[in-house]
């Protein structure tokens, strides 16, 4: 007795054989067997389906039917589903598709089930830093996802990007995940971001990637559930800049004289080492020496100067503060620091005029008033203090 599978394809289907026609009427079963999903979020099925082929559909799969750039339809529930006319009320839409002018349809396997992946930058890109300039920076992280709608996810990735592969989705995930990167990064570069503070703010970008990601990706039927394990490694050459700066502060100088002094130093090295010539030698040798004496010798003289610059400061004439005497306003409010506290804009220039002075010491006006009744009046009063009666403004 011949076995009805024989007839209507009854045997499981895998990458090798799904393409095989079986039986009589060339039906065929279809599913996507274990051994071939690992880390595989799609497979499309090698050829098209027709009226009475058989669809496997597991827990962790969704089985989408695809044709003229559009879903027909998509099964999730698991089953073993028969595309025959007599499940017409089960199969709906997707019967009638394939009972019409086209009786077939392209089919592609989704998995459920989250995915881990890793991305980074093939290119090196550029960050403006305040310090540093334009600096060419990397990075590399891990990204954790899943299909979140699948009739999305295939008309994009399928009907829009052409993809046809597991790889070739997952590429397309990475270089988004890229540009969301330099998204994040250029909005808190202008909360004040640098590349000094990358080390401390790795899972602050981290999130900032993720909140930006999620948006996006819901656009393409994805949820990124995780961005982890970033690493933006920085240059050589700023590595170098900054270990340079560390020790200059050591020694209490500026970034800028600091850098320029220890690249002079660097450069005297080289001219030491330089084997073309004894005077070469020489010269670099004596100039390195004369560059450790002369720092040698600066160094005293800052930590005896410092205790004095310390005690040469004056209180703010408006809140107090004490500022260095060199200092023209105040660091707390801004307030002019050069002139005495109490004192007030003359009446007629402006100019700041002393507590107890009567005229100013800049254009000469007098700083008081007569009232009607000859009383004498600050310059700031409208009335007179002793009789109420206003006072004439000159």
């Amino acid at each position: 007795m011949i076995p009805i599978s024989f007839f209507f394809g009854g045997a499981r289907r895998t990458d090798q054989t799904a393409g095989r026609k079986e039986g009589l009427v060339g039906a065929m079963t279809v599913a996507w067997d274990d051994q071939f999903k690992r880390q595989n979020i799609m497979w499309k099925v090698p050829r098209n389906i027709r009226m009475n082929d058989n669809i496997v559909v597991r827990e962790d799969e969704i089985a989408v039917f695809y044709r003229d750039g559009k879903v027909l339809a998509y099964l999730d529930r698991p089953d073993r589903y028969a595309l025959t006319s007599q499940n017409v009320a089960v199969l709906g839409k997707l019967i009638q598709a394939l009972s019409g002018v086209v009786q077939q349809a392209e089919v592609y396997f989704l998995q459920k089930r989250i995915f881990d992946g890793k991305f980074g930058t093939q290119d090196a890109f550029l960050f403006q830093d305040p310090d540093f300039d334009m600096v060419q920076l990397r990075a590399f992280g891990d990204f954790r996802y899943r299909l979140k709608d699948p009739e999305t996810f295939i008309n994009q990735f399928v009907g829009t990007f052409g993809a046809a592969t597991s790889a070739e989705v997952e590429d397309r995930i990475k270089d988004e995940i890229v540009k969301q990167l330099n998204v994040t990064l250029g909005k808190m570069k202008a909360n004040g971001l640098k590349v000094v503070d990358f080390a401390a703010s790795l899972n602050d970008i981290e999130q900032g990637v993720l909140a930006n990601s999620k948006p996006h990706f819901a656009t393409l039927g994805i949820e990124i559930l995780q961005i982890s394990g970033l690493s933006i490694p920085l240059p050589d050459a700023i590595k170098d800049a900054l270990e340079k700066m560390a020790s200059a502060k050591v020694l209490g100088r500026t970034n800028a004289a600091a850098y320029q002094q220890f690249a002079l130093a660097d450069s005297m090295k080289a001219a030491a080492a330089n084997p073309s010539g004894g005077a070469g030698t020489g010269i670099g040798l004596g100039a390195g020496i004369g560059l450790g004496y002369g720092m040698a010798s600066q160094v005293p003289g800052m930590i005896a100067q410092q205790p004095q610059q310390q005690t040469q400061q004056r209180p703010c004439p408006k809140c107090g503060t004490m500022n260095a005497v060199t200092t023209k306003f105040c660091g707390n409010c801004g307030a002019d620091t050069t002139v005495a506290a109490g004192s007030k804009p003359c009446i007629k220039c402006g100019k700041m005029v002393g507590p107890g002075q009567k005229f100013c010491p800049e254009c000469g006006a007098s700083q008081t008033l007569k009232c009607p009744d000859g009383h004498d009046v600050p310059a700031n009063m409208k009335f007179c203090p002793e009789c109420g009666k206003p006072v004439v403004q000159s």
